[in-house]
């Protein structure tokens, strides 16, 4: 009798342990990282405000950097979650060896390709004026890495000048170098998303590059097919793609692609 009353309490005890034990994980951080391009950099950080409010015990970290390099991170096994390019390039690339969740693949947001010079700079009203030779220095994106770069060769081309003004060309490791240089005076003038151009009080827009000049400026999502919380990083692509997430992109001149 007594062996089946300690029998009977031993369930017990060991019940309330597991119950014990296991509350807290309902209420335990969890972390999600999300590797994205160097363009997003203010947005996201305003879209995983407004996520947290939602999902408040998600902690997002960021990795930003140009595309190219977060594709090569994630290709040699990186911890990520998530990745959101600016180009489809790089999320082609994973695809093909199988290093994303291709159902979870979404066409998030479009941009569009400007050029900017420093505010005092009185010399450039056209993209064809790159070729004067007062302008001496030009900064684009490593086109073989960096999108926004990929974009201004194709622009530069569109308009028969990249060989003219190639030897001008100081390459940036991301979109958001190449409006640091325009922004000190390092370089004339430089090629940028609209986005970023709108961020910057130093320098202003003087052309906008004709949509047929370039290849489409969409940034997709996916998840990462080695991702240890696929569950929690489908929730956050989803959020990605709500009308609440949308209000801030076009705040800071995103479209959502269609």
């Amino acid at each position: 009798m007594r062996l089946d009353l300690v029998w009977r309490w031993g369930k017990v005890a060991l019940l309330i342990f597991l119950l014990i034990s296991c509350k807290p994980l309902a209420n335990t951080p969890l972390g999600l990282t999300v590797s994205a391009a160097a363009s997003l950099q203010k947005v996201m950080i305003d879209v995983q405000q407004i996520y947290n409010t939602v999902q408040p015990n998600v902690r997002i970290t960021y990795n930003f950097a140009a595309s190219g390099s977060l594709q090569q991170q994630i290709e040699q096994g990186a911890d990520v979650d998530v990745f959101i390019s600016a180009a489809t390039q790089q999320i082609d690339a994973l695809a093909d060896k199988g290093l994303i969740l291709v159902d979870t693949r979404k066409n998030l947001l479009t941009n569009q390709i400007v050029l900017v010079v420093p505010n005092n700079f009185q010399s450039i009203t056209n993209f064809q004026d790159l070729t004067r030779s007062r302008l001496t220095k030009i900064a684009i994106g490593e086109p073989k890495s960096v999108p926004v770069g990929k974009y201004a060769q194709e622009v530069l081309d569109y308009f028969k000048i990249f060989s003219k003004v190639k030897s001008k060309i100081v390459f940036a490791k991301d979109a958001r170098q190449v409006l640091s240089y325009v922004e000190t005076a390092n370089v004339d003038a430089g090629i940028v998303y609209l986005t970023d151009a709108k961020l910057s009080s130093l320098t202003k827009i003087v052309a906008t590059a004709p949509s047929i000049s370039h290849s489409p400026v969409v940034y997709p999502v996916a998840v990462v097919q080695s991702s240890e919380k696929a569950s929690i990083a489908k929730d956050f692509v989803q959020f990605l793609a709500s009308q609440e997430a949308s209000k801030i992109y076009e705040k800071y001149g995103f479209s959502k692609a269609s």
